[in-house]
């Protein structure tokens, strides 16, 4: 265990022993908050979780997965890689997200990301630098986030993070669009809704010829498709937790995330490149990335802080897809050709009451061998999947 995690888990120990509430093995899987409110109808909600208020932020240094562990995780290159322009679809505005982005990337040894430099765009939804929309605490994290993971995934990449006006779905579509338009050649959207017939109204925007999509699977659980994940032209990732395992080859252990999101749809028809027998329809998720204790630098928090969500995943595969060069081309099919080409997850579940009962042990809520609904083929073992 790093020495970062050690820290956050003992403060939380310490604050749970103070308020004797639970034994220090418990005190290592905290309640994590969402970052944004239960959405009002016709709306998306962002995915991320971060810690109790009490020990929510570290100012002296990061607590939580950083951008050198998440690289040796998934044996990423060393050399540079490609500026493909990586879209994030996102609600409301950041205004310290240059900043904090800068305070990561100076950590972790990144180059710097800046407007400055080209490598760094923040718009409206229409494209335009001004007016950005109303600031949002939840959002403003989840952005955040985003830019984090896909720095971590991609240095090399530049970042266009397109701001809407509110987490309706005709706003998030029109960012999608506009991330689009201004040159993204892979999209990420770290936020999710219920499917239904609303959302799914606005699929149309998330398939445009020459980008790839990329949505996180959600964060609770294995329950209903989360929308845009469910989408047949968007790569759904899941979750997984992340731990050293100085005792395998890998030098790395990881089981599927217990709140990662999977689920069956009841609208999507099943694609022709997935082949599962106990979902007649679209399964979720494709591919997964850790998604549990990543470290992240926020001005409003005060600090370093560790946070959770497949909003963390879905970027830094994202940031992946961009640093493959293939960004672009690659489609959700390729995921499943390529299966041999990641790490298959076997372990967990995402049932966190049921331990796997809510789907009666089945796949499409606990990992196994092959193909899984929280993990899907696996997790990144390089780039050669993507």
């Amino acid at each position: 265990m790093s020495t970062v995690n050690r820290r956050w888990i003992a403060a939380l120990a310490a604050v749970v022993a103070a308020a004797g509430l639970a034994t220090p093995a418990a005190a290592a899987a905290p309640v994590a908050r969402p970052a944004c409110p239960e959405p009002a109808p016709g709306q998306a909600r962002c995915l991320t979780t971060y810690p109790p208020r009490a020990v929510r932020a570290f100012a002296d240094g990061p607590a939580g997965w950083g951008a050198g562990d998440l690289a040796s995780a998934y044996r990423l290159p060393e050399q540079a890689g490609p500026d493909t322009v990586v879209g994030i679809s996102i609600a409301f505005d950041a205004p310290n997200l240059e900043a904090d982005l800068g305070t990561y990337r100076a950590q972790y040894g990144l180059p710097p990301c800046t407007t400055a430099n080209g490598c760094f765009r923040k718009v409206n939804q229409q494209g335009a630098a001004a007016p950005l929309p109303p600031a949002s605490f939840g959002w403003g994290l989840e952005s955040t986030l985003d830019v984090s993971m896909v720095s971590a995934a991609c240095p090399s990449c530049r970042i266009l993070v397109v701001e809407g006006d509110s987490p309706e779905f005709a706003d998030l579509a029109a960012t999608e669009d506009t991330a689009v338009r201004l040159g993204a050649k892979v999209v990420s959207n770290s936020y999710g809704a219920r499917e239904g017939g609303a959302p799914l109204a606005y699929a149309s925007h998330y398939q445009h010829p020459g980008v790839t999509v990329v949505a996180s699977s959600g964060d609770a659980g294995f329950t209903a498709a989360s929308y845009p994940a469910v989408l047949a032209s968007t790569v759904a990732v899941g979750g997984t937790s992340l731990a050293r395992d100085p005792d395998s080859p890998r030098g790395w252990a990881e089981q599927a995330w217990q709140y990662g999101g999977s689920g069956c749809s009841a609208y999507i028809a099943k694609p022709k490149w997935q082949h599962d027998t106990h979902c007649g329809k679209r399964t979720v998720a494709d591919v997964s990335a850790v998604a549990d204790s990543l470290a992240v630098y926020n001005t409003d928090v005060g600090g370093w802080l560790p946070v959770n969500g497949t909003s963390a995943s879905a970027p830094f595969v994202a940031g992946l897809y961009g640093r493959s060069g293939r960004a672009g081309t690659a489609q959700p099919a390729d995921v499943y050709a390529n299966a041999a080409r990641f790490v298959d997850v076997t372990t967990g579940n995402n049932d966190p009451v049921g331990a796997g009962k809510k789907c009666g042990g089945d796949y499409l809520c606990v990992a196994g061998p092959g193909y899984d609904a929280p993990t899907g083929v696996g997790v990144p073992n390089g780039l050669s999947g993507f």
